[in-house]
């Protein structure tokens, strides 16, 4: 085993870097993760995930978390509404979409962040995870690395992982490339018990998700398991938007008069959103890899997730792609099939390059189809045909 007496650090404790670890160990490696998180109660951001036979919900069957995953993931959840600027329903599967039904290839159960996070950290070995562990830089020692954390505290590692998202800091260590801004942005806004906070969208989405489009701008939301409402406006703009445009995210009244501006056409139904919102508000500029990004292999570190191929969420492959990665690198990792450590990763690398760039595409077409101006016509094509 190419992996025997060697250390592996992974650099993150998201749903990639955990299940990644869980895998090691079920071949014998020996893993930390370091995550910059204070502790495992940590409140996790986002909304919930959908996981994809084929990718998330493959790598939970290998790790033999099929069955945890089952207890924690949220029936229902997947169901959709879609609407138009006006909030009239154009698409409801909340009728047909009754069948729970694992292994079927449409079936995208969705489970909230936290429970998906306790599940995989449950799996683990105790003391696997290194808790406020902020990396900030690694220096070559020997033939691995000595990792730097933000804490004083450093690390040794044979292998290296990085599986520390977006911004990532280890990926300038493999390649300069970096990502291009997709043209948009979107503002990331929680509502509290939404049940008395926002009670007509809390009923219209009855536990599930909505699609919102009009004048080529979108809404996108979802219930959370804890009562949250979660939405993202989306809309197209200039990548600095989210630092020239002078609002204050923490302020709601400024937040509802920009809606009722950018979003003119929209009815006032959607104004109970913003009036109950959650602050500060969050900007996200929406960025893609390269795709035909390529970098030579190196023999101590690799990465994963969005670290490896961020790419925009409009094909809801984020966190299944990182799962994906984590399931091929941790086969190849522990494969006779290579001599050494650097061919394992460079045949991991290729492959998923090749596969992520095919998501990121989709992803990117997505979003030009979500953000047209027949983006609902465009969208209720695309649903009625799955």
């Amino acid at each position: 085993m190419k992996l025997e007496n060697k250390q592996i650090a992974i650099v993150g404790g998201g749903p990639g870097g955990l299940i990644l670890a869980r895998l090691l160990q079920l071949k014998g490696a020996h893993v930390k993760v370091y995550e910059r998180d204070f502790n495992k109660n940590a409140r996790l951001i986002g909304s919930p995930l959908d996981m994809h036979e084929g990718s998330g919900l493959a790598a939970l069957r290998k790790a033999n978390l099929i069955e945890a995953f089952k207890k924690s993931f949220r029936p229902g959840a997947d169901k959709t509404v879609i609407v138009n600027e006006h909030a009239e329903i154009f698409f409801s599967d909340h009728e047909s979409n009754q069948n729970e039904d694992f292994g079927r290839e449409k079936f995208r159960p969705e489970i909230d962040r936290g429970p998906l996070r306790n599940l995989l950290l449950e799996s683990l070995k105790p003391e696997t995870v290194v808790w406020n562990s902020h990396f900030i830089s690694m220096e070559a020692q020997g033939e691995g690395w000595l990792l730097a954390f933000k804490n004083g505290s450093a690390a040794y590692a044979d292998l290296v992982i990085a599986a520390d998202g977006a911004n990532s800091k280890i990926r300038p260590y493999i390649t300069n490339i970096k990502a291009f801004y997709s043209g948009v942005t979107m503002l990331d806004v929680n509502i509290h018990d939404a049940k008395k906070a926002a009670p007509h969208f809390y009923t219209l989405l009855d536990g599930g998700k909505i699609m919102a489009f009009g004048n080529s701008k979108c809404l996108l939301g979802g219930q959370k398991g804890n009562g949250d409402l979660g939405f993202y406006a989306s809309f197209k703009t200039d990548e600095n938007w989210a630092v020239n445009n002078g609002l204050n995210y923490a302020d709601r009244i400024q937040l509802l008069a920009w809606f009722k501006k950018e979003y003119s056409d929209w009815s006032p139904v959607w104004y109970e959103l913003f009036e109950n919102a959650a602050t500060p508000a969050i900007p996200r500029p929406i960025y893609c890899v390269p795709l035909d990004q390529t970098w030579e292999t190196l023999p101590n570190v690799t990465m994963i997730g969005d670290a490896a191929h961020v790419m925009p969420p409009f094909a809801g492959e984020g966190a299944n792609m990182a799962m994906l990665d984590a399931l091929e690198l941790s086969e190849c990792l522990t494969s006779d099939q290579y001599n050494t450590l650097q061919e394992a990763i460079s045949y991991y690398e290729i492959h998923m390059r090749k596969r992520a760039a095919t998501a990121a595409q989709d992803s990117l077409e997505n979003g030009e189809r979500m953000h047209s101006e027949n983006a609902l016509k465009e969208m209720l094509d695309f649903f009625g045909g799955k």
